[in-house]
């Protein structure tokens, strides 16, 4: 099994959920590092959510890697 490789800068999507209201949404992670043993991306929100969670443009996060369901990796010009 291949293991995906998440670099500083790139940005992963993940599913947050509001369990209270049942309501969902994707955000944006840009990644800081990883902890490949453990299977977590660390890094920012990198979008503003529209569901109340709490969570705020810019916070810190570590996310599994069985909640990503997008990578995207942008390349500077």
């Amino acid at each position: 099994m291949t293991m995906s490789t998440y670099q500083r800068g790139d940005h992963v999507k993940v599913e947050i959920a509001d369990e209270c209201l049942g309501e969902c949404e994707w955000i944006w992670i840009e990644v800081d590092h990883c902890d490949y043993d453990l299977r977590l991306v660390f890094g920012r929100l990198d979008s503003q959510p529209v569901t109340p969670t709490g969570l705020k443009l810019g916070q810190e996060l570590a996310v599994s890697y069985d909640n990503i369901r997008d990578h995207r990796r942008f390349r500077e010009s």
